[in-house]
């Protein structure tokens, strides 16, 4: 019997190891049970409607996207692209960062490219972003400033085309897109990235905001495609800001 049977069994052997176990009965309620009741509805309706669903999904994976997006719990990436499961690989953290010294974004990163070989990342921000509100609303919250200060370097940079924007919420709006763009440079210019076009994978990065409103995503037309590629850009007729060239 496994670990997680006998744990399920008999919770006495987690406080015998020194862990506490609560069972739901303790406090005459159930303990995430709708959201497991959720679960098997959601497999019967995916098995109703293709019996061999999950034998192919455990079979293989092979996305051709890798979505690095928001961890914002109204932005669900496989929904608004409408793609099942294993046809979208996901990176998500706090306002859609891609730092060159994150680990885990450089992990997710290499395997992508170099494993699953991906074709597309998308790099997706969305407006009304608390993150990026957050990194330039003046308040400090702990770690999570040290987080969003590219964000802040972002704003600092473009600072006299934003502040020349007098409502607060377009303002934010208009930094949401600069920062995606960064996170596309990011990107392209990442030793993986880079070795991969030098060994002519097909690999596009891309640039994308979705917005909570309309549900709709808008490409921000900042597609690198290659090594030295190079375009002007406009996200917004107040912002304008352009792709240095990836040497």
């Amino acid at each position: 019997m496994s670990l997680c049977c006998r744990l399920r069994r008999d919770p006495k052997i987690l406080l015998s190891s020194g862990l506490v176990a609560h069972h739901s009965s303790h406090y005459g309620c159930a303990m995430l049970d709708h959201l497991k009741a959720n679960n098997r509805a959601w497999v019967e309706r995916m098995v109703s409607a293709d019996p061999d669903f999950f034998r192919r999904l455990e079979g293989q994976q092979t996305p051709e996207y890798l979505w690095i997006g928001c961890s914002d719990s109204r932005v669900p990436a496989n929904e608004i692209v409408g793609l099942d499961p294993g046809e979208l690989f996901v990176h998500r953290n706090v306002a859609n960062l891609a730092p060159p010294q994150d680990a885990n974004y450089l992990s997710v990163l290499q395997f992508a490219v170099e494993v699953l070989k991906v074709k597309h990342i998308m790099v997706v921000g969305h407006y009304g972003c608390s993150g990026v509100s957050a990194a330039v609303d003046g308040k400090r919250r702990g770690l999570v400033d040290h987080w969003l200060h590219p964000i802040r370097e972002v704003y600092h940079e473009h600072h006299d085309s934003l502040d020349a924007i007098p409502d607060w919420s377009a303002r934010l709006d208009s930094l949401c897109e600069l920062n995606v763009i960064r996170q596309v440079r990011n990107v392209a210019s990442d030793v993986f990235v880079q070795e991969a076009w030098a060994r002519g994978q097909d690999l596009r990065v891309h640039g994308w905001v979705y917005s909570l409103a309309n549900g709709l995503v808008t490409d921000l037309d900042v597609t690198i495609e290659r090594l030295g590629y190079q375009r002007k850009l406009a996200p917004d007729p107040q912002v304008k800001t352009e792709v240095n060239r990836l040497d």
